[in-house]
């Protein structure tokens, strides 16, 4: 289980789980017909090698992302997912966004692999060992950013604010924001700070994008929590996730920023499918349909929100995913 103020790199405890995911988006990529394509996300599981590896050599066919209901939902969402967030990004700067900020950026290649307008700043926070291992990869591949890329190594449950002003961010300025797959990771109290940070940061014509979800029953969770330790002594299991996750019931983002007087809403991309068809379908943002992550809370992608010039609520409620 999670210990305040507890710590990790790549390969342990919440590290490990960009790791999975980055496996996630490999096996999307691998596919005749992929959602989006990562090219870096197969570079980060061969630097690490063992299982990351192995399953995209159809070496485990009984690792958990190769299985037909949880691994085949799991990548296809991992596709609609990131697929959806390439496109808020690529709106929010069309709008006029030059200041991207990653929160919990983890693996995330963004700054590497969208097409940024000329002048824009990717500032990505994340623990330094994570943000290290990132950039010795992609460097020792040649990779090279397509935007000035900022690394600001901090904690989230710090005083990450100050750290974000230090390297550069300027709060007068449009800004694009993105907190994926990342609330689950926090205490409810961390959270508030997270979205109080955001509120105070992000200025006019900015943009914030969240995913949000609902925790599960306390007994349910219980239950998820033996089960997977039971499964890890057994060796059945590998990496923990629900012992990572805060459990806790929070605002939800789109409450929460409709309080800060955000406009709550987001831009017209068609909606990810709640359920219904077969997950080869294609629909909205050619997302697969019946995509359940199997997560505390169902989580999907589920607020933007666009900061108007007269900061009072306003009507940029198009589509609102749910």
């Amino acid at each position: 289980m999670r210990t305040e103020g507890d710590s990790w790199d790549i390969t342990t405890s919440v590290g490990s789980t960009a790791l999975f995911v980055a496996t996630a988006r490999a096996l999307e990529a691998q596919k005749s017909d992929p959602l989006v394509v990562d090219p870096y996300a197969e570079a980060f599981c061969r630097a690490v090698g063992g299982s990351w590896a192995d399953v995209l050599d159809g070496k485990l066919p009984d690792h958990k992302l190769k299985s037909t209901d949880f691994g085949e939902h799991f990548v296809n969402f991992q596709g609609a997912r990131t697929k959806y967030f390439d496109e808020y990004f690529r709106r929010a700067a069309a709008a006029g966004a030059r200041q991207v900020v990653i929160l919990a950026a983890g693996l995330d290649s963004r700054a590497y692999r969208l097409p940024w307008p000329d002048g824009t700043t990717v500032f990505e926070l994340d623990r330094p060992q994570v943000l290290d291992f990132k950039r010795e990869v992609l460097a020792s591949h040649g990779a090279q950013p397509r935007a000035l890329r900022r690394e600001i190594a901090v904690d989230l449950r710090d005083d990450w604010p100050q750290a974000l002003r230090d390297s550069g961010f300027d709060a007068a300025a449009p800004s694009a924001w993105i907190a994926e797959g990342l609330l689950i990771y926090l205490p409810a109290t961390a959270q508030e700070r997270l979205f109080t940070g955001i509120d105070a940061l992000a200025g006019r014509r900015s943009h914030v994008a969240v995913e949000d979800g609902a925790p599960m029953g306390p007994d349910e969770y219980a239950a998820k929590v033996e089960e997977e330790r039971a499964a890890i002594a057994e060796g059945a299991e590998e990496h923990p996730f629900f012992q990572l996750v805060y459990n806790e019931r929070c605002a939800p983002a789109a409450e929460w920023f409709g309080r800060a007087r955000l406009d709550r809403g987001r831009y017209a991309v068609e909606r990810l499918p709640r359920s219904g068809g077969s997950p080869g379908t294609r629909t909205g943002i050619r997302s697969r349909a019946d995509v359940r992550p199997q997560h505390p809370g169902q989580c999907r992608p589920r607020l933007t929100a666009h900061r108007s010039r007269c900061r009072h609520p306003g009507l940029h409620n198009e589509n609102h995913v749910q």
